[in-house]
């Protein structure tokens, strides 16, 4: 191994100074008004982040989440130029298959956290000893302890093949790609990339769209339909996050990294109904590794990418939750030629590793059990 390609341990360990500065910030927040009774129309409410953000300052215990991340073995290589931070987490078991786990924005790593007991160790789980993983799961370039991207290109493409690298340098020469969010779209591009050895691909949603072509439409289900006009609302009431990304992040990080609250209005827009925990340590790591910039910065790179038009051909499966981005079976199913598996899960959500970890568990059981 050279040096370059060396694999080095990690520990989150945040300077006191660097909480004591996030309170004073906290404390010195100027609020914005608000007109009266207007719910979420103009965006997310000032009474959700006003909460959230005393409930950051006076009782959220970040050292707990610290010892809580630091329960796991991480570490950080350089890929491709880029320092890229990992969990790897091995199963007891030998004959475990790898899984690498991506996420999204505005998550991270901390979304698979509470799957990792069950997936790596079944046995101490209620579970097949034979349905064991172990699991890698990395930071984005660009997001949480991976740090800033320090050139322009990471798209999913860039990051697809750096996954690949990194299965490889870590030993394995068959594993599985599993995505969430922004994972949804890397994952595919692992198995595109390196599909000699992607046994198959997994994702909680197939952002399939339509192509512009009219005939796409004739044989659509209702479900189908309802689905396109789930997407439509999306596209009109919540996507702006997805635009100023794509095409303004440098603008937008002048208020994030200068303003914890900033930054916390920013990401609680899709971080509705879940604990104040989950969000606050999510927050926390955009926060105190600085990245809010770099991690809008994929939506550009991708916004900015040369994108293939052939279909995927390693199998893929989906697991969709209810509530959470509708994926549409004939569009998916043009994009790639090897969909092998289709679950609607009845709970879960935008994020179904943390709120239905036992649903997830069981999908990609039986997802990666009927290919090996």
């Amino acid at each position: 191994m050279t040096k370059s390609s060396e694999i080095h341990p990690f520990r989150i360990d945040i300077p006191q100074a660097d909480l004591d500065d996030l309170r004073a910030r906290l404390a010195a927040t100027r609020w914005p008004d608000e007109l009266p009774g207007v719910g979420r129309d103009y965006g997310v409410p000032l009474t959700e982040v006003r909460e959230l953000a005393e409930y950051w300052a006076n009782d959220f215990d970040w050292r707990a989440q610290e010892r809580r991340l630091n329960e796991f073995p991480q570490f950080v290589t350089t890929i491709d130029g880029q320092d890229i931070h990992f969990l790897h987490v091995r199963s007891p078991e030998p004959d475990a298959l790898p899984l690498i786990l991506t996420h999204g924005w505005p998550g991270s790593f901390v979304e698979y956290l509470d799957v990792i007991g069950p997936l790596t160790d079944p046995r101490a789980h209620g579970g097949d000893p034979a349905q064991a993983f172990h699991l890698v799961i990395p930071s984005m370039p660009g997001f949480a302890f991976s740090g800033p991207t320090r050139e322009r290109g990471w798209n999913r493409y860039r990051i697809a093949a750096a996954w690949a690298e990194l299965m490889g340098r870590l030993g394995y020469d068959r594993y599985g790609a599993v995505g969430n969010d922004g994972g949804s779209f890397v994952s595919p591009e692992v198995g595109r990339i390196d599909p000699e050895h992607v046994v198959g691909v997994h994702v909680t949603q197939i952002f399939s769209f339509p192509s512009g072509d009219p005939a796409e439409f004739a044989n659509l289900s209702e479900q189908d339909l309802a689905a396109l006009e789930h997407l439509k609302w999306f596209n009109d009431n919540m996507s702006a996050f997805n635009q100023l990304h794509a095409q303004q992040p440098q603008t937008l990080s002048y208020a994030l990294l200068d303003s914890p609250v900033g930054q916390l209005g920013w990401n609680a827009q899709l971080f509705g109904g879940l604990d104040p925990d989950f969000i606050l340590t999510n927050v926390a790591i955009y926060w105190f590794t600085g990245t809010a910039n770099s991690a809008a910065r994929i939506y550009y790179e991708d916004a900015h990418a040369e994108h293939p038009t052939e279909p995927t051909t390693v199998p893929i499966g989906l697991a969709m939750a209810p509530g959470d981005f509708q994926s549409i079976r004939p569009f998916a199913e043009r994009d790639h030629k090897n969909l092998v598996h289709w679950t609607e899960l009845d709970g879960g959500g935008h994020y179904t590793a943390h709120q239905a970890p036992d649903l997830l568990v069981a999908d990609l059981r039986k997802f990666y059990g009927n290919l090996t």
